[in-house]
């Protein structure tokens, strides 16, 4: 993630955090199951469940997927996940089989949350919030934890004991029997999927970015078969305090990533954005984990519809926003690519239309861009073409012409 992006989310993060539930040196609950692996000092890292204090099932504590269809606000995410305890210890990552690995390992591959009891050699204190991961409360090393005995989820358990099926093969495999983002990504961080004589423990966050980076390759070599659409299409979606514009234009996979913090933090409006052509990225998005997330999500729509186009992704994070993870971004934007699309004849009178949703100028997304500047000015459009109009409680906004469209089903 770049230098200034990361400055800038914490300086958002320790305000929005809100207070855990008081924890002693011992537990008894349920873990989601859930599991957090980090990466400070790899590859002797801190490992170990997350356990909430509550004796019934848990799991949608720790899945992301449910949580915009159930209606939940950012603040009832954060409630929640700032309740689940995160118990640790230092673990080389190829040790995956040792007993404490394959505690780990049966908790996560487990099909439904499992009674626990945790001791901690000090009260658990602080939470954690981040751009990358999702939230969790109090944190302590570990003395001792044990878990109830569970069935596996049964696509989980045939991958675990293929010890010849890779890790990317596993990813994709996975996914396409409909098993969770969430649930694979775990897996992948606990050693439970790959050859086995390469598996590792991978850290939480890396492992998220891993498994949108292995499906996205996947979705894109069948998008790259597909014919490319004929017209500028657009799909929007707005969730927890956030707004995404899905803008699809005609010809080859290409891609670029826009997000703009309006008044999060007071009245700052700041924009970050990243993109790449159609042979792809080679480096590590200066954006960080979210430039995959939405990737992931627009290819797979793609890849749903059979379809071939480039994608301009335009995010604004409102005034309220509270980092929660790519998560937000991930199902945000599949969200948004299950919406009816809008159709245009160009990409100006789609800009246009999009304008109207959008709080920020759009002649300020596109003076960050390289990709949509590049398109706009093929058809010799300039900034000067968009006039201005005053909105109540905004800056100016582009005042562009009406203009028809039509709703694709």
């Amino acid at each position: 993630m770049a230098t200034g992006k990361a400055a800038y989310l914490r300086s958002i993060t320790r305000p929005a955090m809100g207070r855990s539930r008081p924890v002693g040196k011992t537990m008894e609950g349920a873990t989601p199951p859930a599991v957090f692996i980090g990466s400070w000092n790899y590859p002797k890292v801190y490992a170990g469940p997350l356990v909430a204090p509550v004796q019934e099932e848990c799991g949608i504590m720790d899945t992301p997927e449910s949580w915009i269809p159930s209606g939940w606000s950012q603040e009832e995410i954060l409630s929640c996940r700032l309740d689940l305890v995160r118990g640790k210890k230092f673990h080389e990552v190829s040790r995956v089989d040792d007993p404490f690995a394959l505690r780990l390992q049966e908790v996560v591959l487990s099909s439904t949350s499992l009674e626990s009891e945790v001791s901690f050699l000090q009260a658990p204190l602080g939470s954690s919030l981040s751009e990358e991961f999702i939230p969790f409360g109090p944190s302590a090393p570990l003395e001792d934890f044990h878990a109830e005995s569970s069935r596996f989820e049964p696509n989980l358990e045939r991958c675990y004991y293929d010890g010849d099926l890779s890790a990317g093969e596993a990813i994709v495999d996975l996914q396409s029997r409909g098993v969770p983002f969430s649930r694979i990504q775990k897996a992948l961080s606990v050693g439970a999927l790959g050859v086995g004589r390469k598996r590792r423990f991978v850290p939480s966050r890396w492992s998220i970015t891993a498994c949108d980076m292995v499906l996205a390759d996947h979705f894109l070599r069948s998008v790259k078969r597909n014919s490319p659409i004929d017209s500028v299409r657009v799909h929007e979606f707005s969730s927890l305090n956030n707004h995404y514009a899905v803008i699809l234009v005609p010809g080859p996979w290409q891609y670029e990533w826009m997000e703009a913090f309006l008044r999060v933090r007071g009245e700052e409006e700041v924009i970050f954005a990243d993109h790449e052509g159609p042979g792809g990225k080679r480096e590590y998005s200066q954006v960080g984990g979210c430039y995959y997330s939405c990737k992931m999500a627009v290819l797979e729509a793609l890849a749903r519809e059979g379809l071939q186009a480039g994608a301009i992704v335009l995010r604004e994070a409102r005034k309220g926003y509270i980092p929660l993870g790519v998560f937000n971004v991930r199902e945000n934007v599949r969200h948004a690519m299950l919406q009816p699309a809008r159709e245009f004849e160009d990409l100006k009178s789609a800009l246009a239309d999009v304008s109207c949703r959008m709080a920020l100028p759009v002649g300020r997304f596109i003076a960050e861009s390289t990709l949509l500047a590049e398109r706009l000015k093929g058809r010799q459009a300039t900034l000067d073409s968009f006039g201005k109009r005053e909105r109540p409680g905004l800056e100016s906004d582009p005042a562009l012409p009406g203009i028809q469209s039509k709703t694709i089903r």
